[in-house]
């Protein structure tokens, strides 16, 4: 049993509580006010709702090229990069991207994994010695699934995905797909597919919002990354009045997978609170795809962030929620629980 006190933003709505966090057998036990001289901040670790750790072989790779000639399947330098790697390179890059998200605070990735079966294979032994848990979102035919833990498509203008998304339901696993980046016309299809998340929708209009709240299909937006392809940006006000809103980094070729930075950029450019951001960065990745953490509650899993409230950047925060969204950098960490 472990007990850690502070500052902690507790429960679904990020409530800071003076009083200590009580984790036994990798689980919380209890949340308990309490007096308490420590100045930390206890957080839930981040859930990064997309990444595409594959891209580690290729990081600024594709400074100042356009999402057709960077990332687009099947030609794009990224596919060319992976094409190139061989597997003791590609398991190495992202295992070192692992350990930089478990520095910077993410526990978890929902990862869209090229490469079929081998690609998937792959990132589990990448994951084999970190402290992440990657939820992979395989590629390829149906076969991925014996070895992903859900199916991830490109875009439905990509390719028919009728079979994978039967068998994604089959197996009782989640199907997510791209939708929106470059432009409108995939979302209809993608959304014609009834997945279970859908990412980017950086250019869903009226009638896109209605079906995603018709069908209750969560959302994964990515702003600094699009911003980089220059694809545009993601109505995240409008999506986060619809449904579920995660928040993920993209490409690890484009940007760091840093989800303090990725909080600080969404809340200072978009019309969402800090509490909406800090959501969108923890329980609601989590939930897309049936995880026990992202919340700092009895019974969730203890994937804890320990913030230092007393760094030279926090020290004499207003409000400590604000504080972690808009200010709070991998600097600050004490310790990142898993």
């Amino acid at each position: 049993m472990e007990e850690l006190e502070g500052t902690v933003l507790s429960g679904e709505s990020f409530e800071p509580i003076r009083g200590r966090v009580v984790v036994d057998g990798g689980s919380i036990e209890a949340v308990e006010e309490t007096a308490t001289a420590s100045r930390d901040i206890i957080l839930p670790a981040f859930v990064n709702a997309h990444t595409h750790l594959g891209d580690s072989v290729a990081k600024e790779a594709a400074v100042g090229l356009s999402l057709e000639d960077a990332v687009a399947p099947p030609d794009s330098l990224k596919h060319r990069r992976l094409a190139a790697a061989d597997r003791s390179e590609l398991v190495t890059a992202m295992r070192r991207t692992l350990r930089f998200l478990h520095r910077t605070g993410t526990t978890t990735c929902l990862d869209f994994r090229e490469s079929g079966v081998a690609g998937a294979r792959a990132l589990r032994e990448a994951a084999r010695p970190v402290a992440v848990d990657p939820f992979i979102f395989g590629s390829g035919d149906e076969a991925v699934l014996e070895v992903a833990d859900g199916y991830g498509a490109s875009g439905a203008n990509d390719d028919d995905f009728t079979a994978e998304r039967a068998a994604a339901r089959e197996r009782g696993v989640p199907f997510a797909i791209h939708a929106g980046e470059p432009d409108a016309t995939d979302i209809h299809p993608a959304l014609d597919l009834d997945p279970d998340l859908l990412v980017h929708m950086v250019h869903a209009e009226g009638e896109h919002l209605e079906r995603v709240a018709d069908q209750s299909v969560p959302v994964a937006v990515c702003p600094r990354a699009n911003e980089v392809l220059g694809v545009g940006r993601p109505p995240v006000r409008d999506l986060l009045d619809h449904t579920t809103v995660a928040l993920g980094t993209d490409n690890v070729m484009l940007n760091p997978p840093a989800m303090f930075r990725e909080m600080a950029w969404t809340a200072k450019q978009f019309d969402v609170t800090a509490r909406e951001v800090l959501r969108m960065a923890t329980v609601n990745g989590a939930d897309v795809v049936g995880l026990d953490c992202g919340l700092v509650a009895p019974g969730r899993r203890a994937a804890l962030i320990v913030l230092d409230g007393g760094s030279d950047n926090l020290a004499g925060f207003d409000d400590p929620v604000r504080a972690v969204v808009r200010r709070a950098t991998a600097l600050d960490i004490d310790r990142v629980l898993r």
